[in-house]
């Protein structure tokens, strides 16, 4: 009898857990982009996915204290002084835990002009099952998931660049 009470019990957590989850779906390449909320440190305001609907985004994970999310931050503004005039959003979200301020000092300190996101609470790191930072997920306009690359790359690459072109122009 104690064994079908702790069979039960296991049952019921799991069943609670499965419901209670924002999101179970596998976030992966094809799939659609998982909403999430983040805060604009240079306006305040609290956006989402859903900001940047109809547009090519370079949707990208990263941190101040990650020395590669830092080294491939240049390369990451270069792609958005070339393609940006064309439509292409690079959208960052940093998962620091302290003060939006400090986001923003980062992003002064080094002349990045892209949107920069502030998610103190990590809940962007679940949705998007990230397995450390720098991540970014290359979105077209659909809202779909074309690319993900885990870790630090050179975003100004001629074959990243040729990527975002195909999707600029609607292929």
């Amino acid at each position: 009898m104690a064994v079908g009470v702790i069979l039960g019990m296991m049952a019921f957590a799991l069943l609670a857990a499965v419901a209670l989850s924002p999101d179970l779906r596998r976030v992966e390449i094809g799939g659609d982009a998982p909403d999430f909320e983040a805060v604009n440190v240079v306006t305040g305001d609290t956006v989402g996915i859903d900001a940047f609907e109809g547009e090519v985004i370079l949707l990208n994970i990263w941190a101040t204290w990650c020395a590669p999310c830092e080294a491939e931050m240049p390369s990451m503004q270069r792609l958005f002084d070339e393609l940006g005039p064309d439509g292409l959003r690079v959208v960052t979200v940093s998962i620091d835990t302290g003060d939006p301020d400090k986001v923003r000092e980062w992003i002064d300190e080094r002349e990045l002009t892209f949107t920069v996101l502030h998610d103190r609470t990590g809940d962007i790191e679940q949705l998007y099952q990230t397995t450390g930072v720098p991540e970014s997920f290359i979105i077209d306009r659909h809202g779909v998931i074309m690319k993900k690359i885990i870790g630090a790359t050179e975003w100004d690459h001629p074959t990243q660049g040729a990527l975002f072109r195909r999707l600029l122009a609607g292929e």
